[in-house]
Formats: structure tokens, sequence, C-alpha cells
């Protein structure tokens, strides 16, 4: 069978899959042996367990799936007070027996037309936004926290194909965090940008995202620059993620070896411009998989600073779970490398229902009528797929 035809026959069969954007296209997984779904109770247990392999390592000697944001909190001991909840899982890991390279162009062909809901609604209104937004910067002059990201949810009731919502998105926002998943009763859409660990053998890097800006046909990447370097806002923003992410590193790096490789750097996307550095890493010896995801979940740069604090004022504010928003998607590999992202810019679809969840930085100089604005910019390429 021909590479071009394999997602129609693998979308009609109605077996779950995972697509995960690589250096040479995207990777394919499926044919899934084992389905851990994760919760409170056993997180220890899945990031501490060492699965052996053969004598020659296959690429499918490896976990893939998510960490929910919930989780995430409660494996570094931040309790979360009682939410709205949909119930969806805190965390799902795959163990795939197949594994396709897909070349860079998606091909798949919709069988049927989708009838689609294109209204959505949002969380909070802008009045609510303020509110809350005031009562942070309340928290930021006291010295709580210096920088905190305010989350809205867009939601609307739906029946998609994931699938093709994902090819069409890689069309025209392809972002090198991007995947999906398709399972029974949910899928994820996502064109996230944000790598929050790479790991291979003992080096380590992560790539904060902290600064956007909205596209137009007056602005170029070089322009992009330029606001970015002169815009105090901005420049407060990226530093302070860029030194808490470098703090992450470090409790787990051998000292000396955390070194910022890429310094505000412009990254281009359909919608917007982003301000980007990178940070690599040694790991310490004896540092495991459960160190490593302690020290670096949830990622910083769509958290706040410090990180527990502010995420106890987050967690006290928001009325909702957060479900995969800000969770981390990626892979475990048995030889212990990884990779993972920071589940931004994606589409939960459960039981029918979409929802997109986007957040922006809040710092003593910001306006709330601009944060507010922000999120949808970050929302308009997922919200653009039901139009």
């Amino acid at each position: 069978m021909k590479k071009k035809n394999y997602l129609d026959t693998l979308s009609d069969s109605n077996k779950p899959f995972i697509i995960y954007k690589s250096i040479k296209g995207f990777d394919l997984f499926t044919n899934f042996s084992e389905k851990i779904i994760l919760n409170n109770k056993n997180i220890d247990r899945f990031l501490n367990k060492k699965y052996k392999f053969k004598n020659k390592y296959k690429s499918t000697d490896l976990l893939i799936g998510f960490f929910g944001y919930e989780l995430l909190n409660n494996l570094i001991g931040v309790k979360i007070p009682k939410q709205k909840s949909i119930n969806f899982p805190k965390g799902i890991f795959y163990k795939p027996e197949t594994k396709i390279n897909l070349k860079n162009r998606l091909i798949y062909k919709l069988n049927t037309k989708q009838k689609i809901n294109k209204k959505f609604k949002i969380n909070i209104n802008h009045n609510s936004y303020s509110k809350i937004f005031n009562n942070f910067k309340k928290k930021i002059r006291s010295g709580e926290t210096y920088q905190i990201k305010i989350c809205t949810k867009y939601k609307n009731k739906s029946a998609i194909d994931p699938l093709d919502f994902f090819c069409r998105l890689s069309e025209t926002n392809l972002a090198p965090e991007a995947f999906m998943i398709k399972d029974k009763n949910f899928s994820i859409i996502s064109c996230s940008p944000e790598n929050l660990i790479t790991k291979k053998g003992s080096f380590i890097s992560t790539k904060p995202i902290a600064g956007t800006l909205r596209k137009n046909k007056k602005i170029n990447k070089i322009k992009a620059l330029s606001f970015f370097k002169n815009n105090i806002k901005e420049t407060k923003e990226h530093n302070m993620i860029v030194d808490m992410e470098r703090n992450d590193l470090s409790r787990i790096c051998k000292p000396g070896s955390v070194k910022l490789k890429k310094e505000k750097i412009i990254e281009e996307y359909k919608d917007l411009y982003h301000y980007v550095s990178l940070i690599v890493g040694r790991l310490k010896k004896n540092i495991k998989n459960i160190d490593i995801i302690k020290a670096m979940m949830p990622g910083g740069s769509v958290i706040g600073c410090p990180k527990i604090s502010t995420l106890n004022l987050l967690n006290h504010q928001e009325k909702e779970n957060r479900n995969i928003y800000t969770g981390s998607f990626g892979y475990i590999k048995f030889n212990g490398d990884m990779r993972f992202n920071i589940i931004i810019r994606s589409i939960l679809n459960f039981k029918n229902v979409s929802e997109i969840s986007v957040a922006s930085g809040v710092v003593i100089d910001s306006h709330a009528k601009n944060e507010f604005n922000e999120n949808f910019i970050k929302a308009k390429a997922l919200i653009d797929l039901f139009t």
C-alpha cells in the first residue's frame, strides 16, 4: 500500500493513532499494545518503571502520550481546589508497535462533508478578565508573583474529523511541536511551537517562548525583533521566563553546564511572531526521569514566575480544570531519552465538545485589553479550522 493512502485507510479503521512532527516530516504511531491511563496514584510508579529492550534498539521502544496540567501539579505537591471538571483523563501513554515516517505534506481525503458548529463561547468575558487581571496586578505589586498567565477557554459542541483538522492546520500553521491523538472518545489537535524537554544521553535542552506579536503586512521578522527588543514589558517577561527555566535546569544539571545557546530570536507563524531563546545543559549523574519531569513541568513560560507560588495563585483563581492545556505531550524512550512539548495552541475534543485554551502573561507593565486580545490572536488559527 502506498504511504499517501495510509492515512485514509487508518482513519477508516477507527484504530487509535498518534502523529508527531519530526525533523523529516511526521512520525505516525499506531497498533498500540498498551494504553496506560495515568492518575495521581500511579504516576510515580509509571515514571520510575524501567522498560527493557533487546540488544538492538527499535524505533517503537518507547511510550508516547501526555501529562495533563492537574496531574503535573499533584506530582510536584501543588494542590488544586475543587474545580469544574469534564472528567477527562489526567494523562495517557501508549506503547506503539508500528511507527511510520510520513512526508512533510500530509495527504488525507475527507470522505463525508462535516457539519461544523462555527460558534464558540468564551468562558471569561472582557469584564471578568479585567477583574482577574487587576487582582493579579495587586499580587504582583505585593511581591507574591512577578508574572502570571490568565487562562481563557473557547468552547463549542461539534463532532469533528481530527485528521482533517490536523492536516489543514499543518498546511496553514505548521509548528515544530505539532501533534495529534485520535482515540475512541477523544482527540487532540495541536500546533504547539514550544519544546520543553529534549534529552539525549546526558544532554538536555529547553526552548522557552515569551513574547507574541500579531502579524500584518507592515511587519517582518526584522521589525518584529526590533519591536520586542524595544518593548520593556515584553523584555521583562522574556527575561523572567528564561531565568526561571535556567533555574529549573540547574536543579538537575551539572554546575556550570547550563548555558543560553540562543538568546531572543524570532520565530514566525501564520498569525504571529514569537520571541524565543534556547537553553542547554548536561545532566548530573543518577538523575532519573521523574527528577527531570518534576524539575521542568509544568513549563514555566505558560505559568509565570516564581513557579510554585504562581501555580497556587492560578489554581485558586481558575474555576475549571485546564485538562491538557499547559500539560506536556511527547515520548520517553526505553533508553531514557525523551522529548516533550508544552501543550498550547490545541483543541481538545472530548465527547463531541471542543475546547481551545489560551493564556497571556501579566507583568507590572501589562494592560488588560492588550492581554485579552492577545489570547484571541493565539486561538485564531484553531478557531479558523471550524469555518
